[in-house]
């Protein structure tokens, strides 16, 4: 009979050559990017229920939020690329929830604006958004959550610092 640790073909697991805390930075990226995936799947399901993918529904949030924005500023915003900006607005362009106009001074730039029919929509459902989102993270105690907040910003700007090229 096998022994279960080495498994069907006979290798065993290879050995831990990493420290303790090592292995507490491994957890808490396995963590993160679970915890982050399941949220992100949640959100999603709920987004599509308002007829929206989820970068369809933070564009019209951002635009809701913050008024007009270059197509650039929403891709920066929203963490995408302005391939994927230019595929999202022409998405909801077709809806008539967006429009695009070229900049005046740079015919390079295009600035994103709701119309009255994005807006009724995102001011509809944004109200819902907030309830569910708040739901999500009613597991966590309020003065826990923002800790958390301050915590995952600290360590985003650690990683944007980190991630640079390194010469």
């Amino acid at each position: 009979m096998k022994d279960k640790a080495e498994g069907p073909r006979g290798r065993s697991p290879a050995e831990r050559g990493w420290t303790e805390e090592q292995a507490v930075a491994l957890r808490v990226w396995i963590s993160l990017a679970r915890c982050y995936a399941t949220f992100a799947r949640a959100v999603a399901t709920r987004v599509a229920e308002y007829g929206l993918t989820t970068p369809q529904f933070g564009v019209l949030e951002a635009l809701h939020h913050l008024g007009p924005l270059t197509l650039g500023d929403l891709a920066e915003k929203l963490l995408v690329t302005g391939g994927n900006i230019t595929y999202v607005m022409d998405r909801l362009e077709t809806q008539g929830l967006v429009t695009r106009e070229r900049c005046g001074e740079d015919r390079r730039v295009f600035w994103a604006t709701l119309t009255a029919e994005g807006e009724e929509k995102i001011a509809s459902v944004f109200p819902d958004h907030v309830e569910f989102i708040e739901e999500l993270v009613s597991a966590i105690e309020p003065h826990e959550r923002e800790a958390l907040r301050e915590l995952l910003k600290k360590l985003g700007w650690a990683t944007q610092s980190n991630s640079m090229p390194r010469i």
